[in-house]
This record gives C-alpha cells, structure tokens and sequence, in this order.
C-alpha cells in the first residue's frame, strides 16, 4: 500500500494534468454544441468499433459451433439413407423380420485439424479419435466426395492417408458404364488423380463421372471421386489412362465424414481367406 500512494504522489503532477484535461474536455463539450457533437460523434464510433469487433468475434465463435453442429446433423441423415441399408430379405443377414433393412454404415463427423497438399505422400489429422469411435480402415469422405482412409489413431485424435499419397490406391468405376478400375495419385499436381485399368472398348468422354465402386470394405458404392478430364488411349494399349479432376478440393477441408463399415470385419474375415494381391481401398 506505501509503494502505491509513493507511486500516486511521485506522479501527481501526470495524474492531475490528467484530470483537468478531462474534466477541461468535459466542460468545453457543456458548453459548446459543436464540440459536444463531435465528442458524442467520435464516442459512438469508438464504442461502435468495439461492440463490432466484439459481435463479430461472437458471431464467429457461434458459426464455428453452428457449423460443427450441421456436420454432426449431417452425418446423422447420411447414416439413415436407405441405399446405405443392407435389405435382410436379400442378404440374408439373421433378422426375425425378413423385411427389415439393416444399416450398413453409420458416419462420424469430424473436424480438419491439420492438412497438407504438396507433400508425395500427404496426410490429414482429426479432432476425433477411439474414445471417439474411429478405427483404422476407415474411409474418410466429405461434402464433396473421397478423401482418403485412417491409418492411424489415438484416444481422441486420427490420422488419415490422404487421397494424395502415392501409397492410396481405390476402386473406382466409370459410373455411365459401371467399368471398374483404380484410382491413383501421381503426386503432381493436388487436383488431379489417374484412374488406370480401364478397359478400352469402354465409351469415355470428358466430363463424365468417377465414383467408388463398392467393391472395397471401405466406402460406400457411388461415392463422386470426380469427373474425366482426359482420358488417352495409346496406340495398342488395352487399357486408357485417364486423368480425373477431384471433385473434393483438398486445400479447402474443413469438416469431413469418417465411414464406420458395420460389417467391415465380417468382410475382411472373408478376405483374409482368399489369395490377394495388392489391396484396394
């Protein structure tokens, strides 16, 4: 308390000058209207400036919550669309009722922690991970289409191999004629992927639509992968090269879906007992 007013007293000349430039400032706007409106004036923009600023950050801090909230709620809706049930009656999954469709997948949403695009062999961070419900073998999806498959993950954290890795590798098919090949990156340029394999009797246009095949355990059939870009077929060959344009902008990802297989086990069981090679995701 004695260093305070020694404080007080050491600076009292600053402290007074202070006081009557207030209260001259105070007293000159009493009585003069025009200097009386232009402190008002400056006042309301000062104080204007603050409460935007602070709406502003509040109105950020809420759309951060709203949009983790649709992506939540969006992922909910995906999990109840019927093309993702498995029909009891005709899969013969055990079910007292024949007629009862079985969900197939259920999906996670999740946040985008940590990205790269101009690595060989990118990879995503999660804001979710086991305690979560995320497993490795997972396939990741957003909005817009593929993103890639967890690799790895911890109690509340995930890490997925992107799309854009030299290592991924997707069944893909040509959705216009159900031809079925694999996508691959080249590790060139984030936009674009190369699908191989596909026959070269199959009729390709620019334009047309890339979607996963359903013949992995990872993701959903008919998920977009992109559209046709280029496809070339070289003189002789049996098979087109095809670039695909990604319909998922990969420097953009916010929120993303991770894909829980229900049956995933059950598959890989099946799997595991026959002769494979190279795996597709």
């Amino acid at each position: 308390m004695q260093n305070l007013f020694a404080f007080i007293w050491k600076n009292s000349f600053y402290f007074l000058f202070v006081l009557l430039l207030v209260l001259s400032v105070v007293l000159m706007a009493r009585n003069n209207y025009y200097h009386r409106t232009v402190m008002i004036n400056t006042t309301n923009e000062i104080t204007g400036g603050i409460l935007l600023v602070t709406s502003n950050f509040s109105d950020y801090m809420k759309l951060k919550r709203t949009n983790r909230e649709l992506a939540e709620e969006n992922a909910k809706l995906i999990s109840q669309t019927k093309e993702l049930f498995l029909d009891a009656s005709t899969k013969a999954i055990p079910s007292p009722d024949s007629n009862v469709l079985i969900p197939q997948y259920e999906f996670i949403a999740a946040k985008v922690i940590s990205n790269s695009v101009n690595r060989r062999n990118n990879y995503i961070k999660l804001d979710k991970g086991r305690f979560q419900g995320i497993m490795p073998n997972m396939a990741v999806i957003s909005p817009a289409g593929i993103v890639g498959h967890i690799v790895e993950v911890s109690n509340h954290f995930s890490s997925v191999m992107s799309v854009l890795n030299r290592n991924s590798r997707i069944s893909a098919k040509h959705k216009t004629s159900n031809h079925v090949g694999s996508l691959l990156w080249d590790g060139i340029d984030y936009r674009f992927g190369k699908l191989v394999d596909l026959p070269s009797h199959v009729k390709i246009f620019q334009g047309d639509t890339i979607v996963t095949s359903g013949y992995s355990h990872l993701y959903p059939e008919g998920v977009i992968i992109g559209t046709v870009q280029e496809a070339i077929l070289e003189s002789g060959a049996s098979f087109y090269n095809v670039t695909v344009s990604f319909s998922t902008d990969f420097n953009r990802l916010s929120y993303v879906y991770v894909v829980n297989n229900l049956f995933y086990n059950e598959l890989d069981s099946l799997q595991q007992l026959q002769p494979q090679n190279e795996p597709l995701r």
